[in-house]
């Protein structure tokens, strides 16, 4: 949707909430393939239920269907007798359009400052030696000793960009990737020297069976293949899902330096103690995050004990979508045209709770060298785009790709934050918990 439309429906969101009457309009929604069946069921359960909820969801999800979604959803409106809102929102969009068109620009002339008498042909900028100004032209004014005239000159640099580390040929700074300072000692940097340096298992978990009224994940297994490339160029041997957490955890990892899975699901949110989240299987049984973690702790794998275990998450925290808060300015071009991201979210159910429970409790049983990235902060909706797979795994991989060689996991997934919160209508912000006990540089 263009600009000028979505402020038009931002300025009319008053009244199309308080008297538009959803009910009679989701068939003809469908009709026009404005929404699919999901998002009418999502935008029917937001908030209360109610028609108003209803209504102010709808104008929210409208502003992400496309460039054609105001002229077709007036359509709507005028087939379900709605007349009085189409009216207003097709002559506010027309007059809007109009207003528009009437601007021209102006014919300008340039100004010039200098001596009068000057030719229009004369003004053009000249090599001149700066000492011998010519009659009626200007002369450049030098401020400092004389032997820095104009030839000699260069910009100054208020603010000089600093290159990053592994750029070649910077001036003087250093060209030695912080990798290179770091291998050196094992206090400050986690040691990846095996080839391969470890084991990656990817869990891509893309259709579900029929009873558990889980939908198909299009566009998983584009990022199932951007991570299968991504961390064999980063010398981790990568495997799918051949066999169970449980088998990988229990091989011997004595001769590696790491391990690292990634699991591509529908999640939803899970009573916790220490790791939120779980994430569904095929079979439509959840399994909890925290479950997953332990496997490979110090106490389920000792082979890998004083090793980095890295958990990377692309799933639903939650059913909450964020519709962020307004800022200074906005980043339109994260905005994939034609792009219909959905959600992996599935409802949660808060089991019973103990109120009874001790004041000191072990927050996390032999946690030291574990990190778990997720796609999204913990009880809302990840979002994934069919074409292009989901946000989290395709700037992972970017930024991966871009910054791996010289900078450490925690600041390549600073970056991934960064990236994806500023995309889309709906936000989002991975995050994660991190128990290293050092900087880890991937080899590369």
């Amino acid at each position: 949707m263009d600009e000028a439309d979505r402020l038009l429906l931002r300025r009319y969101r008053l009244p199309l909430v308080g008297e538009l009457q959803v009910a009679s309009l989701w068939d003809a929604l469908l009709s026009r393939e404005l929404f699919t069946p999901d998002m009418i069921e999502d935008i029917q359960r937001a908030g209360s239920g109610s028609r108003r909820d209803q209504a102010r969801q709808l104008i929210l999800d409208l502003e992400t269907r496309g460039s054609q979604a105001l002229p077709l959803f007036i359509s709507c409106l005028e087939d379900t007798g709605q007349d009085t809102l189409a009216s207003l929102l097709k002559t506010s969009r027309q007059a809007a359009k109009q207003d528009v068109e009437a601007i021209r620009p102006l014919d300008l002339k340039p100004v010039v400052l200098g001596p009068e008498g000057l030719k229009p042909e004369e003004l053009r900028v000249m090599k001149q030696d700066p000492s011998k100004p010519s009659q009626g032209k200007l002369a450049p004014v030098v401020l400092g000793p004389e032997e820095l005239w104009p030839a000699k000159l260069r910009p100054e640099v208020l603010r000089p960009e600093v290159p990053r580390p592994g750029d070649i040929g910077s001036g003087g700074f250093t060209d030695v990737c912080p990798q290179d300072r770091a291998k050196g000692n094992a206090d400050l940097a986690y040691v990846l020297n095996a080839d391969p340096c470890g084991h990656c298992l990817i869990i891509n978990n893309v259709n579900f069976c029929r009873e558990s009224g889980l939908m198909t994940r299009t566009g998983s297994n584009i990022d199932c293949e951007r991570m299968q490339r991504r961390f064999h160029l980063l010398q981790l041997a990568v495997e799918q899902m051949v066999q169970a957490l449980t088998q990988l955890a229990r091989r011997d990892h004595g001769a590696l330096d790491c391990c690292v899975v990634v699991i591509l699901s529908h999640g939803c949110q899970a009573s916790h103690r220490q790791f939120p989240g779980a994430v569904y299987g095929t079979d439509g049984c959840p399994v909890s995050v925290e479950r997953i973690v332990n496997t490979f702790n110090g106490t389920g794998c000792p082979s890998l004990g004083g090793k980095p275990k890295l958990f990377f998450i692309q799933a639903c925290g939650g059913e909450q979508k964020d519709h962020g808060f307004e800022v200074a300015s906005t980043s339109p071009e994260d905005e994939t045209p034609n792009s219909n991201p959905e959600t992996d979210a599935t409802p949660f159910q808060e089991g019973p709770r103990s109120t009874d429970e001790p004041d000191a409790v072990s927050s996390l049983p032999t946690p030291s060298d574990i990190l778990v990235s997720y796609s999204t902060f913990p009880g809302f909706v990840s979002w994934r785009d069919p074409k292009s797979g989901s946000w989290y795994i395709e700037t992972l991989d970017s930024i991966f790709e871009q910054w791996a060689h010289c900078e450490d996991l925690q600041t390549l997934l600073l970056r991934v934050a960064n990236a994806v919160s500023v995309k889309g209508i709906y936000k989002q912000i991975p995050g994660c918990f991190n128990f290293l006990r050092k900087k880890l540089f991937f080899k590369t």
